[in-house]
Parts: structure tokens; C-alpha cells; sequence
């Protein structure tokens, strides 16, 4: 399978709270969620749906886990929804060392890892079929990319400034050369970038 990513984020990079914030976030002073609702044209909206249903399988890290249960999982509307129905209908693995029993129907437990999750991400790339997607996850995107596990990446970022809440990429992290496979913005200013990964960067010292 091909590792994919999608991730919604702002201009300054803020993926935290696209929807809405949940009352640890609020208590931890973050205020500014819901910039992502209702801000996509049709076309990207239904870009989105398009890119879930043709997951063969999903992957999360433990929180987004929990939320797409608490949401796609257990509200019929929105199991009902086309991307409900994907995510409902396809395999899931969730990655954590805390998570000990996943209630969320066709969902494996990738736990126990020590904190890597190579070995096991390995195997289901090496499996048969299309795309395994990751959403939201940002620690586990991280990760992914730290250990050239990502072979694709989408970013939707919306036109807004948010000045708090967790970034995709950290001010200090991994450097990674990107490929720009295709990129298209909709009527209101929404930016879709597709990546791929391309190795290490190059540096050009400044002359003396």
C-alpha cells in the first residue's frame, strides 16, 4: 500500500482545531478553533470525500483516533455520510502505547512498539492494495516522515493567520525536500498541494 496524508492547516501551519475544540484544549487556552468549518468550495469538499473513499485502509494516532470514533463512529448522520461509510468500512490501526481496547469496529491495535513504529508500518505498506491514509495525527506525521514512511502528502491550507495552537512542523525538526506533484486553489482561497517526499534538502552557504 501507498502511505498518504492529508492534513488541513493554516497559512502559519496551525493543523489544531480545524473543528472544534475539545474542553482539555479549551482549559489549556485555546480558543481560536473552527477555522476549517465551512470554508471549502464544492469542489474541494467533494476532493476530500473522493480521497477517503478510495482508502484501502486508515491509520491514526491515538487522539485523532478517539475523535473520528466519537464523530464518524457513533453519529449516524455522519456515519452515513460518504465518508463516514469509507471510514467505517475499512480497516483502521491506531497507534498507541496507552489505547488498550479499541471499540471502534474493524480497528487494530499497533501498541507495544516502544516508540517505533517502523517495523510495523513496513508491513502494511508491504500489503497488497492502494492507499493507506493518514488524517490529522500530526505527532504521528511526524514520525512517519522522520523514517521515510510518507510517500504522499496533501495539504489544504485555508487562508487564515491563527496566531496559537499546535503546528504540523515544529520551528525545530526533521528537513525534508518535497516534490510538488499538483497544486489548485478554489473559489475561496482554499490551496490544495499534493507532495511527495524527495530526500534531504540541499544548502547553499552564503559566500563570505
Amino acid at each position: 500500500m501507498k502511505l498518504t496524508t492529508m492534513t488541513q492547516i493554516t497559512v502559519d501551519g496551525v493543523m489544531q482545531g480545524n473543528g472544534h475544540a475539545t474542553p482539555d484544549e479549551l482549559e489549556a487556552g485555546f480558543t481560536r478553533d473552527g477555522w476549517a468549518m465551512g470554508v471549502f468550495a464544492d469542489d474541494t469538499g467533494e476532493f476530500i470525500t473522493e480521497t477517503y473513499q478510495r482508502a484501502e485502509a486508515f491509520l491514526f494516532g491515538r487522539r485523532t483516533y478517539e475523535m473520528f470514533q466519537q464523530t464518524w463512529g457513533t453519529n449516524q448522520q455522519m456515519r452515513e455520510h460518504p465518508i463516514g461509510v469509507a471510514l467505517n468500512k475499512a480497516p483502521k490501526y491506531v497507534v498507541s502505547n496507552t489505547l488498550s481496547d479499541p471499540s471502534w469496529t474493524n480497528t487494530t491495535l499497533l501498541s507495544g512498539l516502544s516508540g517505533d513504529i517502523t517495523e510495523a508500518i513496513l508491513k502494511l505498506k508491504a500489503s497488497p492494495g492502494g492507499e493507506l491514509q493518514v488524517h490529522g495525527s500530526g505527532a504521528l506525521i511526524r514520525r512517519l516522515l522522520a523514517s521515510d514512511l510518507v510517500d504522499e502528502f496533501t495539504l489544504l491550507t485555508v487562508p487564515v493567520i491563527l496566531g496559537q495552537g499546535t503546528r504540523l512542523f515544529p520551528e525545530a525538526g526533521l528537513d525534508v525536500a518535497l516534490d510538488l506533484i499538483s497544486s489548485r486553489s478554489d473559489a475561496k482561497g482554499v490551496t490544495v498541494q499534493v507532495y511527495r517526499p524527495a530526500g534531504r534538502p540541499e544548502y547553499h552557504p552564503a559566500r563570505p
